[in-house]
């Protein structure tokens, strides 16, 4: 199983900017990042000085958001969506993207339930509970 650490996650996404920036080559998982990249034009800054980047500290009291975790969750969506793993949450991403008429939208509010459920599952020291993470997408998709 692939583990990266917080360092190489930050070099990575640093580097998918620089080659984003610069036109170069890159492979599937870099241009999907660079996707996301490009729809964050906030985090821009965070990305071009990689070892700024890589000693920044991201403190959850200040309300600032770390944009290699939020890439990150991006990131993770988009795989578990396309290989529809938790079983249901492609159906549910997708309807939820439908309501919101933005994948990126969608995204954000997935981002909230992933969230939850990590944070739920490492509170109880139990594995993730993907069904719950997955009705509350589908909530989400069928809020009015």
């Amino acid at each position: 199983m692939f583990n990266p650490s917080q360092e190489d996650v930050r070099r990575f996404f640093c580097s998918v900017y620089a080659k984003s920036r610069d036109g170069q080559p890159m492979d599937a998982m870099e241009t999907l990042a660079g996707q996301w990249i490009a729809e964050h034009p906030e985090y821009h800054g965070d990305l071009q000085d990689e070892a700024a980047a890589i000693g920044r500290i991201y403190p959850s009291d200040t309300g600032q958001t770390n944009p290699f975790l939020h890439l990150s969750m991006h990131l993770s969506i988009s795989e578990q969506s396309s290989i529809d793993q938790p079983r249901g949450i492609r159906q549910a991403i997708e309807l939820l993207a439908h309501k919101n008429q933005s994948l990126h939208t969608a995204h954000h509010a997935a981002m909230e339930c992933l969230g939850r459920m990590l944070w739920e599952s490492q509170r109880a020291g139990r594995p993730p509970d993907g069904n719950a993470y997955i009705a509350c997408v589908q909530r989400h998709a069928t809020r009015d």
